[in-house]
């Protein structure tokens, strides 16, 4: 198993209740194949540049360790998510 980590940036009008299962559909998916060790919750910060329109973004970074499949599989979903804004999937082992 490899260490990553990821970043990824949701809606910031997302309801509470909508934003954790959106969190927890992302932890599901790293948890079938790997494991989490750490989440961390950042809440909404200002982006860099607009996104859509969209100023704000809500944080959520999660550390982790899986199969060098997971990340693929993680990152399609990010891609057909309407919820999340940005994401990225850094392999923490490459040097």
């Amino acid at each position: 198993m490899r260490q990553y980590e990821t970043l990824f940036i949701l809606r910031p009008s997302l309801e509470e209740e909508k934003r954790n299962e959106v969190i927890e559909k992302f932890k599901g998916i790293i948890e079938s194949d790997g494991e989490i060790e750490k989440v961390e919750e950042w809440g909404i910060k200002r982006l860099a540049y607009e996104i859509e329109k969209i100023r704000e973004g809500y944080y959520i970074l999660v550390n982790f360790k899986a199969n060098p499949e997971l990340p693929k599989e993680l990152e399609r979903n990010f891609k057909i998510s309407d919820d999340v804004l940005r994401y990225i999937v850094v392999n923490l082992e490459e040097k």
